[in-house]
């Protein structure tokens, strides 16, 4: 990090630590300058500019924020994470235009994400197979469009976009509700690694932040504000992923909602949203379609209709080694699959049918190995879309 860095990330610290000073306040300081270290210097003149109140002025020049500042500033030098502070390029304007955006981000992975056209998806953790099939759909599609899927990293609805984000050129960002090296929830680790090396995780929390259940909703309002719009896809009626919704609203995006059947309690919170006047949709293209009348500028890159999806050339699979015969029932004809699959890849498939869910514990079980090595792999056959997850931790082929 160069000297100026420093005195960036320094300076918004220095904000951020100061008791009654919050995201409104800090927007109001850094607009009226043209970086935080100027801004900092200057704080003798921010009431004089009517950029805060006389009384917090003099909070801020009493210094309370010195210690935490620097605590964090030293914590966050040793995880080695991407700063990106409020007048750092990297920052996303669509973030710093809402009314209480952060002061800086941390990130690991591709920041040049951020300046992508991007959809938030968010939904139940607790969720049915409806809800998942369709984000695993809705989300791949977004992603072949070109569009970033944004979600919040939880399981359930948030895991089934991330994986669908990733599998196409949109990619896809996690905010996280914790310090980036907190790893929470420890079930998504495998997500969170593919996050990691081929989309972008972030966060405003600093290093050792604990995923409290009040950080959730300052979370959610950078979900919302790094995306055009946000598609609600499975919610009760009292769901976390309403606040989105909300502050959606208040940020100015497009809020969409799935529905589903009637009746079923996990999309009454999608219903009751149509009723307000949230976007019924059904596929990327309603998302997209909507969304051009209002971010034009936008998605001016992005094509007119859905490309068509291309397959891998098919082999046949190498003979199964790893598990009983029993495993693999005589009526499901052999599945051919990707040329460039491991061996362990292909073991792994060997386990599974289309017909029956099986357990992860079994299959690190039949395979004799290391429960994060099977993890991983896993992650990989679903992000190619042979292998699908069930809730409980249950896999079967696609």
């Amino acid at each position: 990090m160069s000297l100026d860095a420093a005195k960036e990330f320094f300076s918004c610290l220095a904000l951020r630590h100061t008791p009654g000073l919050g995201p409104r306040s800090w927007k109001s300081v850094l607009s009226g300058y043209e970086s935080a270290y100027e801004a900092v210097s200057d704080a003798r003149s921010w009431s004089g500019r009517k950029l805060l109140p006389k009384n917090r002025v003099e909070v801020f020049l009493a210094e309370p924020w010195r210690p935490g500042a620097e605590a964090e500033y030293r914590a966050a030098r040793s995880v080695g994470a991407r700063v990106i502070t409020w007048f750092d390029p990297k920052y996303p304007q669509r973030l710093r235009e809402i009314p209480d955006p952060p002061a800086l981000l941390y990130a690991l992975g591709d920041v040049s994400l951020l300046r992508n056209p991007s959809v938030a998806v968010v939904g139940a953790r607790e969720c049915t197979l409806l809800g998942l099939q369709s984000v695993e759909r809705i989300s791949s599609e977004l992603s072949r469009f070109g569009v970033t899927v944004v979600s919040g990293l939880a399981a359930g609805i948030d895991r089934q976009a991330h994986l669908a984000g990733l599998s196409g050129i949109g990619g896809s960002i996690a905010v996280l509700g914790a310090g980036l090296d907190v790893h929470y929830p420890p079930e998504n680790e495998d997500v969170r690694q593919a996050l990691e090396h081929h989309g972008l995780v972030v966060s405003e929390f600093g290093p050792g932040t604990r995923p409290e259940a009040r950080n959730f909703p300052y979370r959610n309002r950078i979900i919302s504000g790094l995306a055009l719009g946000v598609l609600v896809a499975e919610a009760a009626a009292r769901s976390g992923s309403l606040i989105t919704a909300r502050l959606a609203t208040e940020q100015g995006r497009e809020v969409f909602a799935l529905p589903g059947p009637l009746g079923q309690p996990t999309f009454a919170g999608c219903h009751r949203l149509i009723k307000q006047g949230a976007a019924l949709v059904e596929s990327a293209e309603d998302i997209v379609r909507t969304l051009r009348y209002q971010f034009s500028a936008e998605l001016a890159g992005l094509p007119k209709a859905l490309p068509a999806q291309t397959q891998p050339a098919p082999v046949r699979p190498a003979a199964a080694t790893a598990y009983p015969r029993s495993a693999a029932p005589a009526s499901v004809a052999p599945r051919e699959l990707p040329a460039n699959l491991t061996d362990e890849e292909r073991s792994l498939l060997a386990g599974l049918t289309p017909e029956g869910k099986v357990h992860i514990d079994a299959l690190i079980q039949a395979l004799g190995w290391e429960s994060h090595v099977v993890s991983r792999r896993l992650l990989v056959l679903e992000m190619q879309g042979l292998v699908r997850q069930w809730p409980g931790m249950y896999y079967s082929l696609t």
